[in-house]
């Protein structure tokens, strides 16, 4: 990830988790952001539960519909 859509994540991160947490609400999902920690090649999302593939699926469509983030340096997301 570069620098330029760290920044623009950065300065939104509150609202960011507070829209995570509303759509995986949405979905009746037991899972809920906690925090958001970037390092120099990704964005963590820490949660609250263990997470499925349907919730990081919702969780990555949401970043990738940021007007402001550059879509193509976003890979796929995945658990660990």
């Amino acid at each position: 990830m570069n620098s330029e859509n760290m920044y623009k994540i950065i300065s939104k991160l509150s609202d960011y988790i507070a829209n995570f947490n509303r759509l995986l609400r949405n979905i009746k999902s037991n899972t809920a952001a906690d925090f958001i920690r970037l390092d120099s090649r990704s964005i963590i999302i820490t949660m609250n539960n263990v997470t499925t593939q349907s919730d990081l699926d919702i969780i990555e469509k949401y970043i990738k519909r940021i007007d402001t983030i550059q879509v193509d340096n976003i890979l796929s997301s995945y658990l660990s």
